[in-house]
């Protein structure tokens, strides 16, 4: 009897060793998985990009490629924030995906709201320390005894 048992312990044994291994084989397969729709659903490629800095926030436009080729443009915001107690400052981040069929329909009401705060408002003046790379050049252009042109909000409207 006591044969009996041994064999019966080792067979409850091999029984538990086998099912421990074909788990851990199928938790790999999942993982393996896992890893691979990872590379597939990798960040979109950036095309063109364009970073416009106001005061503490800064604006990413990045013009990117979906799977299927379209274009579409990413508008994130990232605003510097300085934590009590900390040293290192945090960055909070907003993004809008703004599509190809839906940038005639933006750009109109972005031009409406923008005419609407200057007419409110009138001319605006841009931040100092805000300057575009193709501005920049026109400005260091300019003759010293010129005075700078005045440009409404965003030099959209002159």
């Amino acid at each position: 009897m006591c044969a009996t048992k041994k064999r019966c312990k080792d067979t409850k044994k091999f029984a538990y060793l086998q099912k421990k291994s074909y788990l851990c084989s199928e938790f790999l397969q999942i993982t393996e998985k896992m890893e691979n729709q990872k590379d597939e659903r990798r960040e979109p490629e950036i095309v063109y990009s364009r970073s416009v800095k106001a005061g503490k926030r800064i604006y990413y436009l990045d013009v990117r490629k979906a799977r299927n080729e379209d274009l579409y443009l990413c508008i994130t915001e990232s605003k510097r924030r300085q934590a009590e107690g900390e040293e290192a400052p945090s960055f909070e981040k907003h993004k809008v995906f703004l599509y190809k069929e839906d940038f005639a329909h933006f750009t109109e009401g972005l031009h409406d709201v923008i005419a609407y705060v200057q007419n409110q408002l009138g001319t605006i003046e841009e931040r100092q320390e805000w300057k575009p790379e193709a501005q920049e050049a026109e400005q260091t252009a300019a003759p010293a005894d010129e005075e700078p042109k005045k440009k409404g909000l965003f030099g959209i409207f002159k």
